[in-house]
């Protein structure tokens, strides 16, 4: 049987903090390994992680208080 693409990607890695900023802001990301996002408290944004890949699209992004 094979495994679904998903399952197959590696996790995200934070290491890639070192590189990545909130797009709208610059401001740094931190990770939320839980529920698998990058929080921008800057832009008040959680960017999605899918198959480890971050989704760094504001319109893709969750609005956090």
């Amino acid at each position: 049987m094979t495994e679904p693409r998903e399952a197959s990607r590696p996790p995200f890695d934070p290491r890639m903090l070192e590189a990545l900023v909130c797009p709208l802001t610059q401001g740094p990301l931190h990770y939320d390994a839980a529920a698998q996002e990058l929080i921008s408290k800057s832009a008040h944004l959680a960017y999605p992680i899918r198959g480890g890949i971050p989704i760094m699209i504001a319109d893709e992004a969750r609005r956090i208080d």
